[in-house]
């Protein structure tokens, strides 16, 4: 490819040529750097690739996933392994599904602003601030469900002028929901005593002495639980 149609970026404050095509990620790797950290699925789901950048001409610090976001000239590139927002230390039996357990915890969450900037940042396209508003007012039902596809990559923690922690608050409450409000699905508890039970224990053993094609054999032969 020729030198004109290549881009200059900066890496660790070194500039390389890089296809203007390329994501950031596929722009270190074209630059011969080996991604043995901040690099996950890829596409857009794990939120390992955080990354914070400038660009020419802007004063604005911008972040992005590294994945998903495409080079621009005279962008200046800092990876995050991960964002170090403090996480709470805490037992869920010792807590409970309301405003209390958010307070015990997370105190800050009540210094929400409400500005947006996390919805605005956030590479799912989660309304992150109408969950903290849930949060606000201890609905943590309406938290766990509008959180559920947070990849947990930081960003909104990144930006948010309150210094709140969305992304953890958010977790918490799904975990919150998952343990004392979901619906208990009887027929996996059922599963699991039968497993503790040793019911299983022969079987097990049966799959562990089988080849390969054995194995494929039964999976494909397996009963399928109806819709």
């Amino acid at each position: 490819m020729a030198d004109q149609e290549l881009i200059p970026i900066y890496i660790m404050n070194k500039q390389y040529l890089v296809p203007p095509t390329l994501t950031i990620m596929r722009a270190l790797e074209y630059a011969g750097y080996k991604l043995i950290r901040g690099v996950g699925c890829r596409a857009g789901f794990c939120g390992a690739c955080a990354t914070v950048y400038r660009t020419a001409g802007d004063y604005r610090l911008k972040i992005g996933l590294a994945c998903a976001t495409l080079v621009e000239p005279e962008m200046y590139l800092a990876q995050i392994p991960f964002f170090p927002a403090p996480r709470a230390q805490y037992h869920l039996e010792e807590l409970k599904p309301d405003m209390s357990a958010l307070l015990k915890t997370y105190p800050e969450v009540l210094r929400c602003l409400s500005c947006g900037t996390c919805t605005k940042v956030c590479p799912q396209d989660i309304d992150v601030k109408d969950y903290m508003a849930e949060a606000m007012r201890g609905n943590i039902a309406g938290v766990a469900d509008k959180s559920f596809d947070c990849i947990m990559c930081g960003l909104c923690a990144a930006r948010c002028p309150a210094e709140e922690k969305q992304y953890q608050i958010a977790i918490l409450c799904r975990r919150l929901y998952g343990k004392y409000l979901a619906p208990r699905a009887e027929h996996l508890h059922k599963r699991v005593q039968e497993i503790m039970d040793g019911k299983h224990d022969a079987e097990l053993i049966r799959f562990k002495t089988m080849s390969k094609d054995e194995l494929k054999k039964a999976y494909y032969e397996r009963d399928i639980e109806p819709e």
